[in-house]
């Protein structure tokens, strides 16, 4: 073909620049020319589809850090970042397991389980593994549904419930994390001072009773705390690669004490290890002696042990000895009595105790006098916490959060859609199962009392686990001390990322200053901050109170979690196609009840403190937050809950007790798009006491594909200006080839099927007189025959540039309202309104109406109070008397100038051209049915609606015969205007406004505001100047005028 050798030539699409040739050489060939001129708006397929595959979602995280920091010494060269490579194994089921794993399970698993009980425990446990295990479910969900940049649970709760819930959220993770930090912290320190070196506390135990030395062991544990927080923030601070490569550490030591409590179980069946020295019923510290007996037989005879000499007060067998001492024996038990020994009868049941009562073993004698003093108080083993049941389940709980650590690093994973649900159900499952198992073989293997002992004192001082492990307690010792480090350390790690996430996004203003950090991202600022609060943790010192302040925070987010994955299911949004398909809305509403429940269960107090902090920073986000649209669920539970509620307005017209005035507001704009009538706004705010919608609506004249620029600056300063006045609602902008139509259409299109407008408020044109085209006091006319037609009120303010603004405040005067004819009832409610706002509240109501001559104004007064009284409605009622009187030349004279000066005008404006136009239009017009009147001379619509011209006009005699006026053609026809007669309509007409003009003046001259019935527009659109001139005589004189028209519905009802 001859084109083939150079398809450029032949391309309609080529022009002269290079970007085009290169633009066209790119699409030719491709049969895409016909696309070429969309390509910077709409790449090509090809293009996007690399661009799509290659997006790494890696987040500015650890890895990163680490690079940075290995490459500062080298800031030229710059390495490619390699792809993520973590599988499920490594990069979500080892974290999990690790943070899984903590504190709890080491230092308090063993007291839970004889506190409560095996079936209490089991509850508990049982509970709580659902709870999360249902809330990984949701999350399995939402992380499945789309990529998960790095920022974990607080992008999914953001993007999935909005900026508002996500920032609430997210700082509660926060703060959850940080106090997590404290707990291990915490628990770290309590295993260095009970355990490892008691003797390195700073202040000492010995000789120190009850509370003096839970104070002491306190403030040793705040000051070791303080160090060791210190320097776990450093070693952070100086590079979180050291904090990655200890991690792998720490989980080996965490596995190896899980293993070595379950080799000691296995051994506890073949040898039972350690004793419990038991007095009476009542367990023993064993310090500070050997033998657990009160004499031992030597070859020398009987001979005391140092047992006596702890209870009496010589080492002679005649010495004085404690009370209890001597009234009961001294036995031996055995602590583990191992799995076989049938011991899990006895602690199937729980044993709450008070602060200070004595762990006794149960079913065993003790003679004991109820009178005796309590003697030797350190001498045994005492409960240190007031406990119940609820009290278990907030200390518990700690050991089931770190759910999150997979998803937290979902940028480091080599497929997140796949790793992150498999590999967060599997560490649960195997973590719930290795909880459920420790609560049962607890419960099998150790005696009761020795559970009970929540610092191991009756067994020589050991950790309680530590005594079942196998082959040392040390093992478990050492393990559990390392791995609450390693968990401290990934809380002081994680908790600044989130919290710098959190500050990147913008949605909470106050948190900015922690988006900043070192050169390379590493969060600084929200490292100190994140210290600071762990501090507050660890300055309460008790592991026991700590617990549940974090539970509070780690439900709160467990439960949105829950939320946010029920509410994208319900709403059936088309986005939400999560790849895991086993959830359910029913899981998740489960999930979330169960987390609301285990809050109330573990502190109702903690609870609430928890649920208003995070109402707090909801509503802080609302009002001070940066408006964010991230197609977030709760924008679908509005467009739903918004569907439906339209979708029942339709059902049928609203009843009078429910109208309220749904304003449409018709501005006017100037040139450069600002709004010429600011004060109109100021006036629907004042009237929004209704609370109904407010839609702001300007019409610009020219098509829309030309003027779309000018329609958004137009619609900008509507929405800037309705937040400057505090009007709430919506705005529009019509544009259209005239201003008349472009406001038709605002009158018929604005609102939304059962949510539309019933009431329009428009200002009254300014100098109507001096325009030139006359085309605003046409467009007005024509406006309210508009809204008369489509059953709608109309309020016309006059003179809006006195109405008071909304910073204005009357301390006293009147709003009178003149009650000529009965129009629904909307003059009585727009007082109403008008006096619930601040600007007006000081003004009292005045309500005049009008008696005939024939009309009883007595009974008139009576009646309408009654009705006032039934309405609610406080105001002073009046009934002006308005006898016929004749009509005063005065009045003759003013008509007679009105219609002068029209005909004048419409003569003067008519050119040659146009008159010939009109002539022509006349001539084709005219047909034998319907003759030619002067009102047809006046206005070419007329000529266009013959079916009007019948009808009788504001310019006709009133028995129809239209008035002989000169020809407009010939130069006599402007004489013989000055020797016109007015017509008797108008001259009526005119005689009625001056004579209400006269009688408001006189009443109302001084109110703050004066309401009046808005006469109806002429049928016949020829004597539409002379309605203008009438309700400008009628107001006249009036500083503050709002013109009423009903709407043809009754608006205000005297029943309840």
């Amino acid at each position: 073909l001859p084109g083939d050798s150079n398809p450029k030539e032949s391309s309609p699409f080529i022009n002269s620049s290079d970007a085009a040739a290169e633009k066209s050489q790119q699409y030719d060939g491709k049969n895409m020319a016909l696309f070429e001129e969309e390509m910077d708006t709409s790449p090509m397929v090809s293009s996007l589809l690399s661009s799509l595959a290659n997006y790494s979602n890696l987040p500015q995280g650890s890895k990163e850090h680490e690079e940075a920091e290995n490459n500062e010494a080298e800031p030229s060269r710059k390495k490619p970042v390699k792809a993520p490579q973590l599988g499920t194994l490594m990069g979500v089921f080892m974290p999990c397991i690790q943070n899984i794993f903590g504190v709890i399970l080491f230092l308090r698993m063993t007291w839970l389980v004889g506190i409560g009980g095996v079936i209490g425990t089991f509850v508990i446990v049982f509970m709580c593994c659902t709870t999360t295990m249902l809330t990984a479910i949701s999350m399995s969900a939402i992380a499945t549904n789309g990529v998960v940049p790095a920022g974990g649970s607080y992008y999914m709760i953001s993007r999935s419930l909005g900026p508002e819930f996500g920032g609430a959220v997210g700082i509660c993770f926060y703060l959850g994390t940080t106090y997590a930090g404290a707990m291990y912290i915490l628990g770290a320190i309590e295993l260095l001072l009970i355990y490892i070196v008691p003797k390195a506390a700073i202040f000492p135990l010995e000789g120190l009773e009850g509370p003096e030395a839970e104070a002491a062991l306190l403030n040793s544990m705040r000051v070791y705390g303080t160090i060791l927080l210190t320097s776990m923030a450093t070693v952070v601070f100086v590079g979180v690669k050291y904090v990655n490569k200890l991690a792998l550490v720490f989980l080996a030591c965490v596995i190896l004490s899980i293993l070595a409590v379950y080799a000691g179980v296995i051994k506890t069946a073949i040898e039972p290890p350690d004793f419990v020295c038991i007095l009476g019923n009542r367990t023993l510290v064993w310090k500070g002696f050997d033998v657990c007996a009160k004499t031992i037989e030597t070859a020398n005879g009987t001979v005391t042990t140092k047992l006596w000499s702890i209870f009496c007060d010589s080492p002679f067998l005649n010495a004085t000895c404690d009370k209890y001492f001597e009234r009961n024996n001294v036995t031996q038990i055995q602590g583990i009595p191992g799995i076989t020994s049938g011991i899990m009868t006895d602690n199937l049941f729980g044993t709450y105790y008070e602060k200070g009562d004595l762990v006794g073993r149960r079913h065993m004698e003790s003679a004991e006098d109820q009178d005796d003093p309590l003697t030797s108080i350190n001498r045994y083993v005492l409960a240190d916490i007031t406990s119940f049941f609820t009290l278990l389940v907030g200390i518990y709980f700690p050991s089931v959060t770190g759910i999150m650590a997979g998803s937290n690093r979902s940028g480091d994973l080599r497929d997140a859609q796949k790793s992150i649900p498999v590999g967060t159900i599997a560490a649960i499952s195997t973590t719930s199962a290795v909880y459920m198992s420790s609560v049962v073989l607890f419960g099998a293997c150790i005696e009761g009392v020795v559970l009970r002992d929540k610092f191991g004192e009756g067994v020589h001082g050991n950790l309680v686990i530590g005594t079942l492990a196998w082959p040392s307690p040390w093992v478990i010792v050492i393990g559990s001390f390392f791995s609450t480090c390693g968990a401290g350390l990934q809380s002081l790690t994680g908790a600044p990322r989130l919290l710098q996430a959190i500050a990147k996004d913008g949605i909470v203003p106050a948190l900015r200053i922690f988006g900043h950090g070192k050169a390379n991202g590493e969060p600084t600022w929200s490292l100190l901050l994140t210290a600071c609060i762990c501090e507050s943790g660890i300055l309460i010192a008790s592991l026991d109170s700590v617990a549940p302040i974090l539970s509070m925070f780690f439900l709160m987010c467990y439960m949105f979690v829950n939320l946010a994955c029920a509410v994208q299911t319900l709403l059936r949004t088309p986005n939400w196609r999560p790849r895991f398909k086993f959830y359910h809305w029913t899981l998740s509403f489960l999930g979330m009840s169960l987390c609301l429940t285990l809050m109330f269960l573990c502190s109702w107090y903690y609870a609430i403190v928890a649920m208003g902090i995070a109402g707090s920073i909801y509503k802080y986000i609302e009002f001070a937050g940066a408006e964010k649209e991230w197609g977030d669920g709760i924008r679908g539970v509005s467009l739903s809950a918004a569907r439906y509620a339209l979708m029942r307005l339709e059902e049928g017209p609203p009843h009078t007790k429910n109208w309220r005035p749904q304003l449409l507001v018709l501005v006017s704009t100037d040139t450069e798009q600002n709004v010429e009538q600011p004060r109109l706004l100021s006036l629907t705010n004042q009237l929004k006491a209704g609370k109904g919608l407010t839609i702001v609506g300007t019409a610009l004249e020219g098509t829309y594909l030309e003027n779309h620029d000018q329609a958004h600056r137009a619609e900008q300063a509507l929405r800037k200006l309705m937040e400057t006045e505090k009007v709430k609602g919506f705005c529009q902008v019509t544009v259209s080839s005239n201003l008349r139509d472009a406001t038709s259409h605002l009158l018929q299109a604005s609102g939304l099927g059962g949510l539309k407008h019933n009431a329009v408020l428009v200002s009254w044109p300014r100098n109507w007189k001096q325009e030139d085209d006359h085309k605003t006091w046409k467009n007005f006319v024509e406006l309210v025959r508009e809204t008369t037609a489509a059953h709608l009120a109309l309020l016309v303010p006059k003179n809006i540039s006195a109405f008071p603004s909304n910073s204005e405040r009357f301390s006293e005067g009147h709003i009178d309202v003149w009650w000529i004819v009965h129009d629904g009832g909307m003059l009585m409610l727009l007082p109403f309104l008008l006096r619930q706002h601040k600007v007006w509240r000081k003004c009292k109501m005045r309500i005049f109406t009008v008696a005939q001559m024939d009309d009883n104004s007595i009974q008139m007064k009576k009646d309408l109070t009654t009705f006032l009284y039934h309405l609610r409605i406080e105001a002073m009622v009046e009934v002006v008397e308005m006898h016929d009187s004749d009509i005063s030349a005065y009045t003759y004279e003013k008509t007679l100038v009105m219609e002068q000066r029209s005909q004048m005008l419409k003569q003067i404006k008519m050119s040659k051209n146009e008159r010939g136009r009109e002539v022509q239009l006349i001539h084709d017009n005219t047909t034998p049915a319907s003759p030619v009147t002067p009102a047809t001379l006046l206005t070419p619509e007329a000529a266009q609606s013959p079916g009007e011209q019948v009808q009788m006009t504001w310019t006709e005699k009133c028995d129809g015969e239209p008035d002989k006026l000169p020809g407009p053609a010939t130069p006599e026809g402007i004489k013989d205007i000055f020797n016109m007669k007015p017509n008797q309509s108008n001259v009526r007409r005119m005689h009625t406004a001056l004579r209400l003009n006269e009688v408001i003046i006189k009443k109302s001259s001084e109110a703050k505001l004066v309401l009046l019935n808005m006469p109806g527009p002429p049928k016949n659109r020829s004597g539409d100047e002379n309605y203008m001139e009438f309700l400008e005589v009628l107001t006249d004189g009036l500083n503050r005028v709002l013109l009423v028209r009903g709407g043809g519905r009754e608006v205000i009802t005297i029943y309840s």
